[in-house]
């Protein structure tokens, strides 16, 4: 019997790619979007289901799960990977944009789990997989509220693994580095910047922070097709295996934090982004 995963997040990048990666290996796959009447590549694609949700309307998220199971009959694997992350200092980034990365990121990811654990409960197993990134291992500037939610998402992941192995239900991570190409997160990431409150006193930080990840960034990026495979890959190994990494640990930050010690860490990372001048 042919299994089924559910994905949000599938209007473009790693959740698009996520989705025909599945479907291309004969999976079923509910492909859900907050906008499905602009989807057309997935739609053409047999055994695909697109349908609507919204992580931040739980009338929509139960909704899709219900699509799900009457299109294929049940449902096997979710992937958390709606998400997106503000850019910039966090005194200028406003309120109600704080509240919508939270929101998005994090409480959108417990929202999903929360409708489909009585399902995998009912069905005695399930698979998780909570899409990460390194920014949820490591603290960086400029992009202060996107580690906060990934550092939730990492933590809420990792404590829920163990209550949900008691009923046959595996949680997995994957952690993809920064720069993930052919996405529209850089976008939306600058987009959102550019609402935000302009404060000259970062003027200084900003421009030699900016040019710190200009340099960090311009290595080899991995493409959305290469997470797909890795998130494959942890859907189908059938390990327990908790964490898997994606692409180049941009700037050798996660390595250092794992190597040295607390403050040395945190000297060897403000070396990089405080600037001497």
């Amino acid at each position: 019997m042919k299994k089924t995963v559910l994905i949000t997040g599938c209007s473009s990048g790693i959740g698009k790619a996520t989705a025909a990666f599945f479907a291309d290996r004969g999976w079923n796959v509910v492909a859900t979007m907050r906008m499905p009447v602009a989807e057309t590549g997935l739609a053409r694609m047999s055994d695909v289901l697109v349908t609507r949700l919204d992580v931040q309307e739980r009338e929509s998220i139960y909704l899709a799960i219900e699509n799900g199971i009457e299109r294929f009959g049940r449902i096997d694997a979710l992937i958390n990977n709606a998400g997106f992350s503000l850019f910039g200092v966090f005194e200028a980034i406003p309120r109600e944009k704080v509240h919508e990365e939270f929101d998005v990121t994090v409480f959108g990811v417990m929202e999903v789990t929360r409708a489909i654990l009585p399902h995998f409960r009912k069905n005695k197993g399930g698979l998780i997989i909570n899409i990460s990134s390194r920014a949820g291992l490591v603290g960086l500037p400029m992009i202060s509220l996107y580690c906060a939610a990934k550092f939730a998402v990492e933590g809420f992941s990792e404590s829920l693994a163990y209550e949900l192995a008691a009923q046959n239900i595996i949680v997995k991570i994957v952690e993809p580095s920064g720069g993930v190409s052919n996405t529209n997160f850089s976008n939306r990431m600058g987009k959102e910047q550019s609402q935000g409150v302009k404060l000259a006193d970062y003027d200084a930080f900003v421009a030699h922070t900016n040019v710190i990840f200009a340099r960090m960034g311009a290595g080899r990026k991995t493409s959305a097709d290469e997470v797909a495979k890795i998130i494959y890959d942890a859907a189908t190994d059938g390990t327990g295996q908790l964490r898997y990494f994606v692409g180049e640990d941009v700037g050798n930050l996660f390595q250092a934090k794992r190597e040295m010690s607390d403050q040395g860490y945190v000297e060897f990372t403000r070396s990089r982004f405080l600037s001497k001048s």
